[in-house]
């Protein structure tokens, strides 16, 4: 069947975007490839403690390049129980367990990144914010599993909430670090508040407010939902392979964002630089230091 469809002459509008997500996943493989290499010439003229925390990266996005290429391969809706493929790959129980792995995955490159700028800018809002991103994330994907399993929308759109407060106070922590930044480093961080920016107010106007409509109309209808132990067997057990355009219209656009542009961004950080203060910044505190100690030379 899948065979076939390839090879038909007209195909669904579903199955068209399927072949160029497959095709972006193609890309981002040779990409990661291509990033690693260059990273690993690099080594000799990396700080070893960068090169560790680097290193650490490329592991952390080998794992999120890989199941993004997965979902890619066999897309899913989960609380619709929608596939494209009628194979048991493409059951939600399989494809949410992995989604699950690759994010706290990618939660955890930013986490380590930030925590970094942070010690190299002394910025305690950045340090803090770099300790909660993990549990807080754990949380929201613990309330992914609750909208999965029970079919309730209230659980996504309290996941997509913890994610865009994540967001929030990662970008805050970039513009208290920012002025402390050389430089350079600035022009690195810069861009990426104004992602950050751009990002919460996607997920403020349109990702969280769509989940919440969805368990309003629920709520409307009177759905039904199911009970964790049943959810468990449904997830593992029932997919609807369908390739109608009106079931992934409203899946497609965040879809194609998450595994093309977050992708990239996850290799992108295996090649950070190694941050430092600016220079007046460094030489603030010696500064105070030498004014302090001249009185007590006098004495001596």
């Amino acid at each position: 069947m899948l065979l076939q469809r390839i090879f038909s002459e007209t195909w669904p509008g579903a199955f068209r975007w399927w072949v160029a997500l497959c095709s972006v996943t193609l890309l981002n493989v040779m990409a990661w490839v291509v990033a690693t290499l260059a990273f690993r010439r690099r080594r000799d003229r990396t700080h070893p403690e960068t090169y560790n925390l680097r290193r650490t990266q490329v592991v952390l996005s080998a794992v999120f390049v890989v199941v993004c290429g997965f979902r890619s391969v066999f897309p899913r809706a989960d609380v619709q129980r929608i596939c494209l493929h009628d194979l048991w790959l493409s059951s939600v129980g399989v494809g949410r367990s992995l989604a699950t792995i690759a994010e706290l995955c990618f939660i955890a490159q930013w986490a380590i990144l930030l925590r970094e700028l942070g010690e190299s800018t002394r910025t305690r809002l950045a340090i803090t914010v770099s300790r909660l991103l993990v549990p807080f994330i754990a949380v929201a994907e613990c309330c992914s599993w609750y909208a999965v399993l029970t079919t309730c929308y209230a659980g996504n759109a309290i996941e997509e909430s913890i994610w865009a407060l994540c967001a929030t106070l990662a970008t805050a922590s970039a513009v208290a670090m920012w002025p402390r930044l050389a430089r350079p480093h600035r022009l690195l961080v810069g861009p990426a508040i104004l992602f950050g920016a751009a990002y919460v107010g996607f997920m403020c106007t349109v990702d969280v407010p769509m989940y919440v409509s969805r368990f309003l109309a629920d709520q409307a209808h009177g759905r039904h939902y199911l009970s964790l132990l049943d959810g468990l067997r449904d997830a593992s057990v029932r997919w609807v392979a369908t390739d109608s355009w009106a079931e992934w219209r409203t899946e497609i656009p965040w879809m194609s964002l998450y595994f093309s542009v977050v992708v990239w961004i996850s290799i992108s950080l295996m090649h950070a630089p190694r941050f430092s203060a600016a220079p007046q910044a460094a030489r603030a505190r010696p500064a105070r230091l030498s004014v302090t100690a001249t009185p007590n030379a006098g004495k001596v």
